[in-house]
């Protein structure tokens, strides 16, 4: 019975982890990457778009990503949505497509990405602990209604300590692998 319950909370972890991830993606460590452009929306006839719904995004070098818009009217649009984004990246539109070009980081922007990394990386433990205070106030419930004993609420609570730990665990190993990939370009 508890074990059905434990997948719940494992799988709430497991978002908040993968959560996590996406927000690393969007950092961009020095080389161009598309995955940068998933939280622009463009507001194409009246409605917010993500760009690669209204456009192709292509990498023609480490440096470089060329936004070619099916649509030519977009072009403006998608102009705007980046300068207004939080990218720091001015697009040069040439009337077809639009370049970004991605500077080479400086050490003290470097620095700034590791601390917005670990910002992120502290969200997803808060989470983590969240999702794990909720689950055991759920379990001391059931055990004031009698429907578990407490001996299986001790071992609920063992258990959700060791999956607390073990998403902190890997929340870490997350944050080591974005860090050495910001140091080390």
């Amino acid at each position: 019975m508890l074990k059905d319950e434990y997948k719940v909370y494992e799988e709430k972890m497991k978002k908040s982890i993968e959560s996590v991830a996406n927000d690393f993606a969007a950092v961009r460590a020095g080389r161009a990457n598309a995955s940068v452009l998933n939280r622009i929306h463009v507001d194409y006839y009246g409605t917010p778009t993500p760009i690669q719904q209204i456009a192709s995004v292509g990498s023609p070098d480490p440096r470089t990503l060329v936004i070619t818009p099916w649509d030519a009217s977009a072009l403006k649009a998608i102009e705007k949505a980046i300068l207004e984004s939080d990218l720091g990246i001015n697009p040069q539109n040439d009337g077809k497509a639009i370049r970004l070009s991605f500077p080479q980081l400086t050490e003290e922007r470097r620095k700034d990405l590791v601390k917005q990394i670990r910002k992120y990386t502290e969200g997803g433990k808060v989470a983590v602990r969240n999702i794990r205070r909720d689950a055991m106030e759920n379990f001391k419930k059931q055990q004031k209604a009698s429907e578990i004993t407490e001996d299986e609420l001790k071992m609920a609570e063992k258990d959700l300590q060791k999956l607390t730990d073990d998403s902190c665990k890997e929340l870490d190993k997350l944050l080591e692998n974005k860090e050495k990939e910001l140091l080390s370009v």
